[in-house]
């Protein structure tokens, strides 16, 4: 298996695309550290069901990603579950739509925390150990947003270009110590959020994704999965400190 003995902490795992992604580690044979927000008993049968059906160590860490304390708890007891924390994925994101001079205060800080400073902060926190042991990856998901901007979207464009140059500086300083960091950038994926959007906003469900992609589609989450699982292999040795964009050619448009 791609993965096999190593662990990996995804955060926002339990939906969307963190919940694809903790099925792609899983597969590939590694340990899963879910984190998230979701009912009780939905998180249960999921981490029961990974642990089943890859025959892996699934453990799940509930944290507030917009307090610097629960993220280093969760850090601290990914490694005391599971002994290492060989693979970081960032996936966690909150988003929220208005204009500049509209956009409240508290709502921008909350996505730069969620979105920026939480990925800081659980590299910051993962990094020593990768260093010690000379092997780690780090695949942080940001978005097509983090390479052009988008009206009304000013917090989310922002935290995204953040993780990018984060992306760039840690591969810059970790490189020599064999842990290589990268970040995947999706376009629009076809998630309960982005069904939701569609709703409220009433958009055109037929035409809205050809607006949005070259394909005409939506990605669906296992296709974001897939890439992120390429970044974290050996498949993808010499590359790092860079973007994949996985947008069915949006920022080609």
């Amino acid at each position: 298996m791609l993965l096999a003995g190593k662990a990996a902490l995804i955060t926002g795992s339990t939906s969307g695309i963190g919940k694809a992604l903790a099925e792609a580690f899983a597969g590939a044979g590694a340990g899963i550290v879910l984190n998230g927000f979701g009912e009780a008993d939905a998180v249960e049968t999921q981490r029961a069901m990974l642990e089943k059906r890859y025959q892996v160590k699934v453990s799940y860490r509930h944290a507030d990603l917009a307090r610097r304390e629960e993220v280093e708890a969760m850090m601290t007891a990914a490694r005391a579950e599971h002994g290492r924390i060989d693979i970081l994925i960032n996936n966690a994101g909150i988003q929220h739509v208005a204009d500049i001079v509209a956009f409240p205060p508290e709502r921008w800080d909350a996505i730069i925390a969620v979105n920026l400073s939480a990925a800081f902060h659980t590299t910051r926190l993962a990094l020593p150990a990768m260093r010690r042991t000379g092997w780690g990856r780090i695949v942080n998901i940001a978005s097509v947003h983090g390479l052009v901007a988008s009206r009304h979207k000013a917090a989310y464009v922002a935290a995204k270009h953040g993780v990018v140059g984060l992306t760039k500086n840690g591969a810059l300083e970790y490189g020599p110590h064999n842990i290589r960091i990268n970040s995947v950038a999706p376009g629009a994926v076809d998630t309960p959020m982005l069904r939701g959007a569609i709703e409220q906003f009433n958009l055109d469900p037929v035409e809205y994704p050809k607006q949005l992609s070259v394909l005409e589609r939506f990605a669906q989450p296992e296709e974001i999965a897939q890439a992120t699982l390429w970044l974290a292999s050996d498949y993808s040795s010499y590359v790092t400190g860079t973007t994949v964009h996985v947008d069915g050619g949006y920022t080609s448009m």
